[in-house]
């Protein structure tokens, strides 16, 4: 018998099971280390970030390895502290994100922070007021936060769905703890707002909701996220990929409501009290460029931007099609 034939053969056999080779050590590659350790993040409005809040409280991104600090914008503009490179990533509302982008500013997405639910943004009224149905002036003033933001956006939006010609609309500009004040002294007729401060004007003052702005067009509508610009996400794609992993975890965990109420307090200054009543909407696990063209593309049709920006290109490469 010819024992090479018989033993040549049994081996490549066992080779072939195994998936080895004589000249493969079977240790898989280590994944390539992240570019960098340390983030700079802007973060604003406690409701809409409270997940990342949470999570970088935890500990859950030094466990990933990377070492975050949240930097509290206050009133002030993250893209422009982003531009600046005083921040790698910034959260801002989806409005601002879109009219940035559409002006020229190269950005990546990095993650939706917010989507309105009901009576998370809404049209507020004093007890006292004349204005009682959406329709009951023909040229309401309204007072928002910001002319150019969501608040307009969606003022303007449930306005003109409930039959009020949105080129009648005055628009008044306020900071939301001033829009009570702006109400009791008629400079407004109605004001564009959120949570915590519709909460505290419908315990304080006995305020109304004359509309939810979560309906219609508006219905469950993308809020905020997380950018960043393309030149840093070009030159550190894995650092962000880690990053967005743990976010998602992060805004998976804030599916519980409780967890939200519960944390709010700790980081903001909503009491207990108020952080049990307020509305909250829901945070997206997700990156989702046809959920955000709805913004841009409301956006477009109400003018505030003048061409129609394609969302999906500003997604990170794992999520183009």
């Amino acid at each position: 018998m010819n024992v090479r034939a018989l033993v040549l053969p049994l081996v490549a056999v066992l080779l072939a099971i195994s998936g080895c080779s004589l000249f493969d050590s079977g240790d898989a590659a280590a994944p390539a280390p992240v570019e960098r350790t340390t983030l700079r993040v802007g973060v604003g409005g406690p409701i809409d970030t409270a997940p990342l809040r949470i999570a970088a409280a935890a500990g859950k991104f030094r466990e990933a390895g990377l070492n975050v600090t949240l930097v509290d914008l206050g009133t002030e503009d993250g893209l422009a502290r982003l531009g600046s490179g005083q921040l790698d990533v910034t959260f801002a509302s989806d409005v601002s994100l879109f009219r940035a982008a559409n002006a020229g500013t190269a950005l990546q997405l990095q993650g939706e922070a917010y989507t309105s639910g009901n009576n998370t943004i809404a049209l507020v009224t004093l007890p006292n007021s004349d204005y009682t149905e959406p329709t009951a002036k023909k040229s309401p003033k309204i007072a928002v936060d910001d002319l150019d933001d969501i608040g307009a956006l969606t003022a303007r939006s449930v306005l003109a769905t409930a039959g009020v010609d949105a080129a009648k609309i005055h628009f008044v500009a306020k900071p939301f703890a001033r829009m009570p004040d702006a109400l009791q002294a008629g400079d407004a007729d109605a004001a564009l707002m959120v949570e915590p401060y519709i909460t505290r004007a419908e315990k304080e003052l006995g305020a109304q909701i004359l509309a939810d702005g979560s309906s219609g067009a508006t219905l469950d509508f993308p809020a905020s996220g997380y950018a960043t610009t393309g030149a840093f996400a070009r030159d550190n794609p894995r650092t962000l990929a880690v990053f967005r992993r743990v976010l998602v975890q992060a805004q998976q965990t804030a599916a519980d409501p409780a967890i939200v109420r519960d944390a709010l307090p700790t980081f903001s200054d909503i009491d207990p009290t108020t952080a049990a009543l307020i509305s909250l909407g829901t945070y997206p696990t997700t990156l989702s460029g046809i959920r955000l063209q709805r913004v841009a593309d409301l956006m477009h049709t109400s003018g505030l931007l003048p061409s129609r920006l394609d969302v999906q290109a500003m997604l990170p490469d794992e999520n183009q099609p």
